[in-house]
């Protein structure tokens, strides 16, 4: 029999376990607070024929080294699950989605395009579902529209997704990566097995993706590209229209996400639309009407004349700085565990665009160092730790005349204070509603 262990007791460790069960291989689960320590299991490793590791655990990582040494195949539960597809002969074809910004919205709003199309689509990946699980569970699906991050990427070996794209690149997890090189190496790996009639999509106005697209895609990939500039991008808008190689699709004003981040993922949206012969009637249905995602420039309470924004999701500098221009003149809340990148656009951003900032966690004397190095005024800079002490303060120093954005957009992950950016946001609504009674929840 056949013997693996995964590594991880995860979203994707657990669907990874459930579908190698399935295939009657004898799974040992390693996770020290839920399974074999790893300590232990060094002992076994002479008996493995293959490991899955969670994303979140880093090749560096002394037992994942260790099976390596012995010559261990180790992959991670994506690319496990597309072996299973090969293997079974699904029927299910892949869509791949990864950036910096922007692809969870557009991972979770293409599937929903999808289904209003008449397909059988579902989405998994690093927005929260497991993949070899959601195979296991749907073997007649349609498509399968994967959000997938750098960790994820990083152990691609066969994975080979009929559609593929990059939103954006900008820098990020340099608490994972020695160089951002690595990184951006990494999310290129979305599109490295592709060719034939596979299509890879990306946005020509991205400058760090642009850099490398010459390097990294191969020729016979079809390409189809998004972006601003008409003359070399399929889909763009103009006039207030988004085309696609010249026909018009939708009006821009229209859409129900706002802001130019969101009809940047809308271009790659109606791009896979357009690929999938959905007419534009489906695309404009969808795309008028869809709702915005929860922690995602969430506009969700009102207290007197002031507005609550919950952007828990912007987890990096670039989310962050989408936020401000989309509310300018607002009071941010900013801050969280500090993954050590450069802070200059967003710290000139905030000088420029917004009235007053709190400052929550370990980031937090990092940015007030850097706003006060910026002549940005003291006065307007509060540094108080945690949501609650922030939120506390806010309602001591506005009144229910006062007409104010509060916006929560940390630009950076939660892991200093919380276990994830949703239970983040989900404290900040909670904390909002109950420190300013009598709102309205919108």
């Amino acid at each position: 029999m056949e013997k693996a262990i995964v590594f991880g007791n995860g979203v994707s460790g657990k669907g990874a376990k459930k579908l190698l069960e399935s295939k009657g291989v004898e799974v040992v689960l390693v996770d020290d607070n839920s399974g074999v320590k790893s300590s232990d299991a060094v002992k076994i490793l002479a008996e493995i024929n293959l490991f899955i590791k969670s994303p979140g655990i880093p090749f560096d990582n002394e037992l994942v080294k260790k099976a390596l040494d012995l010559g261990i195949e180790v992959i991670d539960e994506i690319e496990l699950g597309y072996r299973y597809i090969v293997e079974k002969k699904l029927p299910t074809k892949i869509v791949a989605i990864t950036g910096s910004n922007g692809k969870t919205t557009t991972t979770s709003k293409t599937t929903e395009l999808l289904q209003k199309a008449g397909f059988k689509a579902m989405y998994a990946g690093n927005i929260g579902n497991s993949f070899a699980e959601l195979l296991l569970e749907n073997p007649d699906l349609d498509y399968a529209v994967l959000e997938l991050s750098s960790f994820q990427l990083e152990g691609i070996k066969n994975f080979k997704p009929y559609i593929s794209l990059i939103v954006n690149l900008s820098p990020d997890h340099l608490d994972r990566y020695a160089v951002v090189e690595d990184y951006y190496e990494a999310k290129f790996n979305i599109c490295k097995n592709q060719k034939d009639n596979d299509i890879f999509i990306y946005n020509v106005n991205d400058d760090e993706t642009m850099k490398r697209i010459p390097s990294k895609v191969f020729c016979d990939t079809r390409t189809i590209t998004v972006g601003k500039n008409k003359e070399i991008a399929n889909c763009f808008e103009e006039n207030g229209w988004v085309l696609y190689n010249g026909e018009q699709i939708l009006e821009v004003d229209k859409l129900s996400l706002k802001g130019k981040h969101n009809l940047e993922n809308s271009l790659f949206i109606i791009t896979i639309g357009k690929i999938l012969n959905i007419s534009n009637e489906v695309i404009q249905n969808c795309l008028y009407n869809t709702k915005s995602l929860e922690h995602r420039m969430e506009l969700f309470y009102k207290w007197g004349n002031t507005i609550f924004i919950n952007d828990s999701k912007g987890t990096n500098l670039d989310s962050t700085n989408f936020a401000i221009a989309a509310y300018k003149g607002s009071i941010l809340i900013c801050g969280g565990k500090d993954k050590g990148l450069p802070l200059d656009s967003m710290i000139e951003n905030i000088k420029l665009n917004i009235k007053k900032v709190y400052l929550i966690g370990k980031m937090a004397n990092r940015v007030e160092k850097s706003l006060l190095e910026t002549n940005y005024s003291k006065e307007n800079i509060f540094n108080l730790g945690t949501l609650e002490n922030v939120l506390k303060h806010i309602k001591e120093n506005i009144t229910l005349e006062d007409k104010e954005v509060v916006l929560l957009s940390p630009s950076t992950s939660s892991y200093d204070q919380f276990k994830s950016f949703e239970h983040r946001g989900k404290v900040f609504k909670e904390l909002v509603e109950e420190i300013f009674v009598g709102g309205e929840i919108l």
